[in-house]
């Protein structure tokens, strides 16, 4: 035997005996390897196994201490060795930075008193940490702990905040259970909820579509109520109703309903205006308006009905009949956040009717609603119309491109700014006044340096993972990024690590949850690997290969698929469309057959290279059938070609951004100037340069018509009794 042979066969010896042993070989050993089988050990159930391997980690991973003491105080509390575990999770609770499993440790913790008959203690604790609990989980162990404690007042109170706060979890039923009982055992000290609790309860419950549940709680709390709340309660019977599909049984409980309160009463009124809708009886929506108007001018459900029959009308281009509308939205309720869609509504008419007020109406909606969505379209728009005056134009597209820089109308004036490059910038007292007429919210910056406690995460999240334990440093990432003043850093970490797990599509979404406002940033404000994670091209070279078959942009292909299906090759609509380019079953197997491909398979959908293959092919089809107008194309993917059609001759359009804000869909709208400006962005950050087609009408296309039906708009923590440690 040789020396290499004799040397394995040892080793493999002393394996095999440590193993026999379950004990470690060596406490010299890899720490992260130990972290790792002590974790696996535990969740085995093999409690003093973990025990063993994980105390002497206290000292050599100093950096994860609070997670070692974190491990270890579960396998105590499964041993039943209750007393243990509060002073090995002393650990956590002194962490610095402060450890996310602070809200965990209490729990466990407490839990661990509580067995061991100090429920005073619990209670303290639990109250003590009261911000990191998670909830309602925490308010429940505080309302088990007091009543434990023999403080049934203060149970009450807290199983109050879980049943009246959370009716839709499953503490709920636990809470409620427990009230029950503090109700019989009280009597009359028992502590009333807070006026309004019901009903706040029962909205949650209807606003979840809980239409059955919520009405049964209504039936049986509206005798117990009085005055306004009663009235409340009786409207949101009929209410309850038309959320079930009762429309003609909501409509009869809800016309001859009379109630003394103005607000119940415009309740009734509106819920009345959607039975209507759903009937499609214009003649009552518009009688039951009329009654709105008449009686509660300044209730928000008028508000709302004004909105909802303006928009009806705008789906069938009524032009005469949506304006007024719009206009008493704006005109009624100017300080609503509502009101700024309904005033630019009017703004759009007006523009593109070609009216001589138009500009009037855009400075009008930039001084009124600064930071509203339409702002970038009357920035853009009044430039347009300023453009004979080339200087202050070109100063409105840089103020445009400068602040809006990854939106749709930033890139339209990057555009026109290229076409107008020897026009000279403005002088400081040339500027257009609207600018010193107005008052934009300044944006906030953000500096991707990390700071000490951000870095500390950081190589606390890699020390984890470098462990195998996955679902741990993401735990770690996302508390910080939840917590802690720097969520970008958080956020642009854990989109670096979920990408190398092979999930771009979960990288992408995390970016775009913890950096809501990433879009304002500046190109340059954020490090290049932030534009690449939250704009990613997996499968670039099978997008490339269809892109390029079908004479398409590549990067509008990637720019449709990241707004479609964020890359997640298995995502599944509500319309039951699928996969990377969301292609119905119905499509799919349609286009199969053009395209020859053969076997062919529902399943087939969520192989990234076919969905590319016949969405490309797809889109290409569409924008043949609409003469290469790419705007409306994606209108037609999104919508159904039929819609894209007839909106195509709403107006004589000057350019193709009239045509995507003509849209009437508001969901369709945002879908194609997402995707624009998707396309941009790519261009920027992998090619620095836009593909250009050379599109050609006579370019083979199948013939037969494939409508694709209108799209519609694309942790849990374990108690301490289970096995496996809570993760999330």
């Amino acid at each position: 035997m040789t020396r290499r042979k004799c040397f394995i066969a040892v080793s493999c010896a002393l394996v095999g005996l440590a193993l026999f042993l379950r004990t470690p070989l060596s406490a010299a050993g890899d720490p992260l390897a130990d972290l790792k089988s002590g974790v696996a050990a535990l969740e085995a159930g093999r409690d003093q196994d973990a025990i063993s391997l994980l105390k002497p980690l206290a000292t050599r991973l100093p950096k994860l201490a609070d997670y070692t003491s974190w491990f270890i105080a579960n396998a105590q509390f499964h041993s039943s060795d209750f007393d243990s575990v509060p002073a090995t999770l002393d650990r956590v609770f002194s962490a610095s930075p402060a450890s996310p499993l602070t809200g965990k440790a209490a729990l466990l913790s407490a839990q661990a008193l509580e067995n061991t008959n100090r429920a005073r203690d619990a209670a303290n604790l639990l109250r003590k940490y009261a911000r990191a609990l998670p909830q309602p989980q925490g308010d429940l162990e505080i309302a088990k702990a007091m009543k434990a404690s023999g403080d049934g007042a203060g149970a009450a109170v807290y199983a109050q905040r879980v049943y009246y706060g959370y009716p839709l979890a499953p503490e709920s039923n636990e809470a409620q259970a427990l009230i029950a009982g503090l109700q019989s055992e009280l009597a009359e000290r028992y502590p009333p909820a807070l006026s309004g609790a019901a009903i706040g309860r029962i909205a949650k419950l209807l606003d979840a579509r809980e239409a059955t549940k919520a009405r049964r709680e209504l039936v049986a709390l509206e005798p117990q109520l009085t005055g306004a709340e009663r009235d409340s309660a009786r409207v949101k019977i009929g209410a309850a109703d038309y959320i079930a599909g009762a429309t003609a049984g909501a409509r009869k409980y809800l016309e001859p309903l009379s109630v003394d309160s103005p607000e119940a009463d415009a309740e009734r009124i509106y819920y009345l205006f959607l039975c209507a809708r759903r009937e499609s009886n214009r003649t009552l929506m518009e009688t039951v308006l009329a009654e709105l108007t008449r009686k509660h001018p300044t209730s928000p459900f008028r508000r709302d009905t004004l909105i909802a029959l303006a928009n009806i009308y705008l789906t069938e281009n009524r032009t005469a009949d949506y304006e007024p509308l719009y206009r008493a939205c704006f005109e009624a309720f100017p300080k609503d956040p509502k009101a700024s869609i309904c005033h630019w509504k009017i703004a759009w008419l007006h523009y593109l009717q070609r009216q001589n007020d138009a500009q009037d109406l855009f400075r009008e909606h930039l001084r009124w609603y600064p930071d509203s969505t339409e702002a970038p379209g009357a920035l853009y728009y009044l430039a347009r119309l300023t453009e004979p005056d080339r200087i202050t134009a070109a100063a409105y597209y840089r103020e445009i491109a400068a602040r809006y820089p990854n939106f749709y109308y930033g890139v339209l004036a990057r555009t026109r700014l290229q076409e107008m490059a020897d026009t000279p910038a403005a002088g400081p007292f040339a500027a257009p006044g609207i600018f010193r007429e107005i008052v934009f919210t300044p944006r906030r910056a953000r500096n991707f340096e990390a700071t000490l406690n951000s870095q500390a995460h950081i190589e606390r999240a890699r020390l984890l993972s470098s462990a195998g334990l996955d679902e741990w440093w993401e735990f770690e990432l996302r508390s910080a990024a939840n917590s802690e003043d720097q969520p970008h850093v958080m956020a642009l970490e854990l989109a670096k690590m979920l990408t190398r797990k092979g999930s771009p599509d979960q990288a992408l979404r995390s970016l775009k949850h913890y950096v809501p406002d990433y879009l304002w940033l500046p190109e340059n404000s954020a490090p290049q690997d932030f534009w690449r994670l939250a704009f990613p091209m997996p499968y670039r070279a099978d997008l490339e290969k269809y892109a390029r078959e079908n004479n398409m942009d590549v990067f509008l292909m990637a720019a449709l698929i990241r707004q479609e299906s964020e890359f997640d090759p298995k995502a599944v609509s509500s319309a039951s469309a699928r996969g990377l380019m969301q292609i119905t079953p119905s499509t799919g197997r349609e286009l199969s057959r053009r395209l020859h491909v053969y076997p062919y398979t529902l399943s087939s959908l969520f192989q990234p290279q076919m969905n590319m293959r016949l969405g490309t092919y797809y889109l290409r089809f569409i924008a043949d059938k609409l003469d290469g107008r790419w705007e409306a194309a994606l209108a037609a993917y999104n919508a159904g070609l039929s819609r894209a059609v007839l909106w195509s001759g709403w107006g004589e359009f000057r350019e193709p951004s009239e045509f995507v804000e003509t849209v009437p869909f508001t969901q369709t709208r945002d879908y194609v100037q997402i995707i624009m400006r998707n396309a941009d962005v790519y261009r920027r950050v992998y090619a620095g340069s836009p593909i250009q087609l050379s599109y050609s009408s006579d370019d083979p296309a199948p013939k037969k018509s494939l409508v694709k039906p209108a799209a519609k708009p694309a942790a849990t923590t374990k108690k301490a009794g289970q096995r496996k440690p809570a993760a999330r």
